[in-house]
């Protein structure tokens, strides 16, 4: 007997029915830092520029050339270990991690396995849960420890010529591992967590944290057991790249490793990949013991020592190479969940708005820039935007940035309605009418979203240049 659904929403059952299987999970997060340089060299970091473009001599591991820690590197770690309620290391190392590989063009990386800079934290996250999935679920996962490290280059596989290519932009732009403990059970929480990371580390700046274009990597380990037994044998899904495919992958191995136990088979100790199209993972290779990858104290780099206060620094030593802990933690904003608690006390909606409202990319700026407009209040507002315009947007597939509805056109509407101008009716006739608008404007991606629409109902078969022209002349 085996469930997919996260351990709890699993039903009670009988003590005299079969212990049920169950996933464990834990991640390894790797974000990248947002900074200008990388995090040993002074090559700009930039996403698409010309390969090799921004490669230093130490980036390409020519002879004699040695690292120099960036500093903003080690704020930015510093400061998303106190966001996540780590004890910040005020000495931490850094060591050589030994594998190769044609875009680790010195044959290890410089990580921090021994005494990483952050230790003992922990995310709190929430996603809806309940029958209606209209109910918060918070729950918390450990963070064992945040570490500084560098990115490997990128291999770019041309399956024509039968040849690979290497761009080394990437190679040396700096990292934070940030590895959870194994304290989740499916991948609607593992998605849920990675999110509250995301939007953590976006409200710090210490990452962008677009995991279209890598700055957000996720390894997922998993595996299963019966509740009262040791943890099963785990396999790691390598590089996932957006929140709905970590899900998606998790909830697959968690599938697969039950059906092979049941069974009677063994679950191997692997790494795999996940492949978005079919929707299952893919064994990759054998998982590298410790001992595979040779330690080894990094020799051309001092301690890294962080400071209190700047009167506990050794004299001498110029503030700017000066990681001070009272200064990072002066400049930490309003973090996610304080935001939702704020939103609460402060308008008096629900907690599951809240929620909504700080998870969807604009959409608390959105709301509380129509609050400000209007003379409705902030729970008619607030059903505004859940119903109306997400509605609205979900439909056509727009974000909120691409809203053709803006805050002060949707502020006008509920004003004319409170002024009993309008009914509730006619609002959203109006609504609608300023999708015209929008087009009428210039707003090309309203445009070409109801295009996408026509040749989806028809199946790519209508012609798109006349069915351009009729949208135009029905909203001229």
């Amino acid at each position: 007997m085996f469930v997919s659904r996260c351990q709890s929403q699993a039903q009670t059952k009988p003590k005299s029915a079969p212990r049920e299987l169950v996933g464990v999970v834990g991640l390894e997060i790797h974000a990248q830092i947002h900074s200008n340089t990388k995090l040993f060299s002074g090559s700009r970091v930039g996403f698409q520029a010309p390969p090799n473009s921004l490669v230093s001599f130490f980036d390409a591991s020519l002879p004699g050339t040695l690292p120099v820690l960036n500093r903003r590197c080690v704020e930015a770690a510093v400061m998303t270990g106190l966001a996540l309620n780590c004890t910040i290391n005020r000495k931490s190392l850094f060591d050589r991690k030994h594998y190769f590989y044609a875009d680790l063009p010195a044959g290890y990386q410089i990580t921090q396995q021994r005494l990483p800079i952050a230790v003992d934290g922990t995310l709190t996250y929430s996603h809806l849960g309940g029958r209606k999935r209209n109910e918060v679920v918070t729950k918390s996962v450990r963070i064992k420890q945040i570490q500084l490290e560098q990115d490997s280059g990128k291999s770019l596989h041309d399956d024509y010529r039968n040849q690979t290519l290497i761009d080394l932009n990437r190679a040396g732009v700096g990292l934070m591992e940030l590895v959870m403990e194994p304290d989740m059970s499916c991948g609607e929480e593992a998605a849920a967590a990675v999110r509250e990371m995301q939007l953590i580390l976006q409200a710090l700046g210490t990452c962008q944290g677009n995991m279209a274009e890598g700055q957000l990597r996720v390894d997922a380990n998993v595996s299963v057991h019966r509740p009262g037994d040791p943890w099963g044998i785990r396999t790691e899904v390598k590089n996932i790249n957006s929140a709905r495919n970590l899900a998606r992958a998790i909830d697959y191995e968690i599938q697969r490793q039950m059906f092979v136990l049941e069974s009677g088979g063994t679950v191997q100790n692997e790494t795999r990949s996940f492949d978005g199209k079919t929707g299952h993972t893919i064994p990759m290779r054998d998982k590298e013991g410790l001992q595979d990858y040779r330690f080894m104290p990094e020799p051309n780099l001092p301690p890294l020592m962080v400071y209190e206060a700047c009167s506990t620094a050794p004299p001498g030593v110029a503030p700017s190479q000066v990681v001070v802990l009272e200064e990072v933690r002066e400049r930490l904003p309003e973090l996610p969940s304080v935001r939702r608690q704020r939103l609460v006390e402060t308008y008096g909606i629900l907690p599951e708005h809240s929620f909504t409202l700080v998870n969807e990319d604009g959409l608390m700026d959105y709301f509380e820039a129509v609050v400000r407009e209007t003379k409705a209040g902030p729970r008619k507002v607030i059903g505004w935007v859940m119903n109306e315009l997400q509605g609205l947007l979900h439909q056509q597939n727009l974000s909120v940035s691409q809203s053709p509805i803006s805050p002060q056109a949707l502020a006008q509407i509920l004003n004319l309605q409170e002024n009993g101008q309008i009914s509730s009716s006619i609002a959203k006739q109006v609504r609608d009418n300023k999708m015209v608008q929008a087009i009428r404007s210039g707003n090309k991606k309203v445009l070409n979203k109801l295009m996408g629409l026509v040749q989806k109902e028809t199946k790519g078969r209508a012609d798109p240049v006349l069915v351009r022209a009729i949208l135009e002349q029905k909203t001229s």
